[in-house]
């Protein structure tokens, strides 16, 4: 296990304009949830990403097309940098051309076509489910990897230890990705482990795992594609704890009486975006114009995503037991395979 590590800063404009552009999309998705929420377009529980943006943009950007990603209920930022923000609104709203057809809402994003699976609203209910893919690549010989998010509250769940287990027992090419941002829902991290240290749970387990600043997106970069390389080389599965913070409450349900205000506030100075921003400022990277057409350009994404989802199309009443039960009748299968 090695300390939190700190990045240089941002070597390559282009590169770091990227990565800028991906947490800026993801702050502006979640403003506009907030948004519709409020004005009860979307409905049911909301969860949303704001302040955790690095992690997902770092994390993501070194893993390949074909690599799975498992992600939480606090999904909305991992789902947008493999779904567009269309089919993730018209999920919102319950329309037919959402990722799931507007059976799973904002706890339940899913999209195969992208290797996208949850969206899981379980707490370290990924955990398995991202060892079980893991599992099924190394048996079919693909050299992808699977990396799977959870906050620092499944730590506390029996799937977390039996995953770690059999991850580093099997050597499966698994990142496990914690998202610790000190509060599983409203309960801060030391009235719920003795030991605050998660990266040395997992060393625990002989697996790799270091602690990465979640705030600094080169850092989270770094951390995970030094990590995403060791894994898809055959190196076993690895861990990052991502210490970040949501400037947010739990849900949009959550009165928010477990922290201070001024403990937000003192995150909130490490605004992931802002930091970058001002680091690309002090490099001369980032002229103003160049700025204002970068969220011309995300703001004109969110809103037409917003219109495809308004123009989306509900469920027909007669179809709401389809997928209940199997499309196929019965005996279809064998009478298909015996035909074959």
């Amino acid at each position: 296990m090695t300390a939190v590590r700190a990045s240089q800063g941002p070597a390559d404009a282009d590169h770091a304009s990227h990565l800028l552009r991906q947490m800026l999309r993801i702050r502006r998705l979640e403003e506009k949830c907030v948004e519709l929420y409020s004005a009860a377009r979307i409905r049911g529980f909301l969860h949303v990403y704001i302040g955790e943006e690095a992690v997902a943009a770092g994390v993501l950007e070194p893993l390949a097309a074909e690599d799975c990603v498992v992600a939480t209920y606090r999904e909305h930022g991992h789902a947008l940098l493999r779904v567009s923000a269309g089919a993730i609104l018209a999920e919102m709203y319950g329309r037919l051309e959402g990722c799931c057809r507007g059976r799973g809402g904002s706890m339940h994003l899913f999209d195969a076509a992208t290797r996208f699976y949850g969206g899981n609203a379980i707490v370290a209910g990924g955990l398995p489910l991202a060892v079980g893919l893991a599992l099924a690549d190394k048996m079919s010989g693909r050299h992808r990897v699977t990396a799977c998010f959870f906050g620092e509250g499944a730590v506390a769940e029996g799937e977390f230890h039996e995953s770690l287990n059999l991850a580093a027992l099997w050597q499966l090419p698994v990142l496990f990705c914690c998202e610790n941002n000190l509060y599983a829902m409203g309960t801060a991290l030391a009235r719920s482990e003795s030991q605050t240290d998660i990266a040395l749970k997992a060393a625990g387990y002989e697996i790799p795992a270091w602690a990465v600043d979640g705030m600094d997106v080169f850092a989270v970069e770094e951390a995970a594609r030094r990590a995403v390389d060791a894994v898809r080389s055959g190196g076993g599965p690895h861990f990052l704890e991502l210490r970040t913070y949501r400037f947010r409450a739990h849900s949009m349900f959550d009165p928010e009486l477990y922290r201070e205000k001024a403990e937000v506030a003192r995150w909130m100075e490490r605004d992931p975006i802002r930091l970058l921003k001002d680091s690309m400022d002090a490099a001369g990277q980032l002229p103003a114009e160049t700025w204002e057409t970068l969220q011309a350009d995300v703001d004109a994404e969110m809103a037409a995503g917003v219109e495809f989802a308004e123009a989306g199309t509900l469920e027909p009443v007669e179809e709401l037991t389809r997928f209940v039960y199997s499309d196929r009748t019965p005996g279809a299968d064998q009478a298909g395979r015996a035909a074959g």
